[in-house]
């Protein structure tokens, strides 16, 4: 038997059909067009959180439209308050027996007591674990970043509690030389605008948040509040 050969015008149509078989079977060679396209590249950088603004303090001249001069000195101290009530101020007034520590104001740990002098239980005063500056923790547990410090590092007596007190309560008390060292307005003033530990609360270290605004606005507010009498909330 002799084979036939295909007419010249069949050997296209034979090659097409063979192509179409092997592509079936032994499936198309990848190319460019068979990968999933790359992501496009944003046209604007992704939009990063913005880190929440700290805490400010208005100025003493936010006051000054207050005509009545009592009213005025109450809105200034209570400009004050926002300090005042801040947890890094109230943890060193509290009104028990030991610190508080954090936002959240729990009992300090390791526990311990204010002492008879407010600088701790002989053994384990205050300058035991904190020293004359704040230090960065290098191995970090539970979200402790650095250890507080100051040269006078001290609880406030007792007869200075702040702890679950209204503002208009530490107002009173704040005035009364029997509860507040013997201090008389003008050393109150200078307290609250100078004194290095009063001055922690802005500097608290890595991992705290401050207290708002920073102590010469506190101070100056302070004094404000001392010119125009002294008023406290609830007069």
């Amino acid at each position: 038997m002799t084979s036939r050969t295909l007419p010249t015008r069949h050997r296209p149509a034979r090659a097409a059909l063979a192509a179409a078989l092997a592509l079936l079977f032994l499936g198309a060679p990848a190319t460019a067009q068979d990968k999933a396209p790359e992501a496009p590249a944003p046209s604007t950088p992704v939009a990063q959180p913005a880190a929440p603004a700290p805490a400010q303090l208005q100025p003493v001249s936010a006051f000054d439209g207050i005509a009545d001069e009592k009213a005025r000195s109450i809105a200034i101290f209570e400009e004050t308050g926002k300090v005042l009530l801040h947890p890094r101020c109230v943890n060193c007034h509290p009104a028990g027996n030991a610190p508080l520590q954090n936002m959240d104001m729990k009992p300090h740990q390791p526990p311990v007591v204010r002492g008879e002098a407010n600088f701790g239980a002989p053994g384990m005063q205050c300058n035991t674990c904190h020293g004359p500056a704040n230090v960065e923790v290098v191995a970090q547990a539970e979200g402790l970043q650095s250890v507080p410090g100051n040269p006078n590092w001290h609880l406030a007596p007792i007869e200075m509690a702040w702890e679950g007190k209204t503002l208009a309560e530490i107002c009173v008390q704040i005035k009364d030389v029997n509860r507040n060292g013997g201090k008389d307005l003008a050393a109150l003033v200078e307290h609250m605008a100078a004194d290095d530990l009063v001055g922690w609360g802005w500097t608290p270290g890595k991992g705290r948040e401050p207290a708002p605004g920073t102590q010469a606005e506190f101070g100056e507010l302070y004094k404000a509040w001392a010119a125009t009498g002294a008023h406290c909330p609830g007069e």
